[in-house]
């Protein structure tokens, strides 16, 4: 197993990231989070979890070893895959997964796009036992490269994520426009527009995409 990658940042793209170890690039994919944390040109090490299928190897990168415990761990699950427990990391931290899981709240299961009502329960039935209570993760912190970042990237970047979980372009303008105009995100209250952290405006935009 592949349990970390460390090394320097050679290209960023909506889903993932390239980072040059020992003169080869390894892809890896990623939650628009971990994402933000990566810039081309800088040093980074990320947690990872290879998924090894028939035709495929597949290196998902992370920003802390609790994120990628929890990613391993939620496949456990029936009919959870890489690509559904990843979408659920970029919707949950791992401690707000463990929190629905153990209070059984399916409306914020039911944030995540592919999972309904049923899958939601289904969930909740087969980890309750598994992945724990909240801050019970065992971790203090991210790994080096994977501190909060300032990017004035920050809008394409929440954008591309959206898009990737499944919401139309024009939705997720529109979710991204309506944070700024409450207050909750950028200049409009008076903040540096580049201090905004990807990962909570991505959060953020979603809880107002779920209740349209």
């Amino acid at each position: 197993m592949i349990a970390h990658v460390r090394g320097m940042v050679a290209g960023v793209a909506p889903d993932g990231a390239v980072i040059e170890v020992g003169g080869v690039g390894m892809r890896v994919q990623c939650t628009p989070g971990t994402l933000a944390t990566l810039k081309p040109g800088e040093p980074a090490q990320v947690a990872t979890s290879l998924v090894v299928r028939e035709d495929s190897l597949t290196l998902y990168g992370f920003g802390s070893d609790d994120e990628r415990n929890v990613f391993e761990l939620l496949q456990t699950a029936s009919g959870v895959g890489p690509r559904l427990a990843l979408a659920m990391l970029a919707v949950h931290t791992p401690d707000a997964l463990r929190r629905a899981v153990s209070t059984e709240d399916l409306g914020a299961l039911t944030m995540v796009p592919g999972i309904g009502k049923k899958g939601a329960e289904r969930i909740v039935l087969e980890l309750r036992d598994r992945l724990g209570p909240p801050g019970e993760s065992g971790t203090t912190g991210g790994l080096p490269g994977a501190r909060p970042q300032r990017m004035p990237q920050w809008r394409d970047q929440v954008q591309s994520g959206l898009v990737n979980l499944g919401w139309p372009a024009r939705d997720a303008d529109q979710a991204i426009t309506a944070l700024e105009e409450d207050g909750t995100i950028g200049a409009a209250n008076g903040e540096d527009p580049q201090a905004v952290d990807v990962a909570l405006v991505l959060r953020a935009a979603l809880r107002k995409l779920s209740k349209r």
